[in-house]
């Protein structure tokens, strides 16, 4: 899930290199709705920087999560990651609309 989006926004891989580091030595599945919320918090510090060169790059990848993607998947680009960037968006006084010129059509659907 998350291989094509770390060839979007490689400038997440490091903080994506941490998670693993954290988990490495638990015998459960990955937990991927934290790595979501973390990539989340990583969407609005670049919205909030202007460092939104990766966007479209971005989106696109969550459009394919949405269309292309199992149950699982798609439940967790948009609770995992489109809900969380509302939610971070919101606790630091961002309106989340600034991202809806990003979504696609499928991605804006379940905004």
């Amino acid at each position: 899930m998350f291989e094509p989006m770390l060839v979007a926004c490689p400038v997440f891989v490091p903080a994506w290199r941490a998670f693993l580091d954290q988990w490495k030595d638990s015998n459960e599945e990955l937990p991927y709705y934290l790595a979501l919320g973390d990539l989340a918090h990583h969407l609005v510090e670049q919205l909030e920087a202007g460092a939104t060169q990766n966007f479209d790059a971005v989106f696109d990848v969550v459009e394919r999560w949405h269309c292309h993607g199992d149950a699982y998947v798609r439940e967790a680009a948009t609770i995992g990651l489109l809900e969380g960037i509302e939610n971070v968006s919101l606790r630091r006084s961002i309106n989340p609309r600034r991202f809806e010129f990003w979504l696609k059509p499928e991605s804006k659907r379940w905004w």
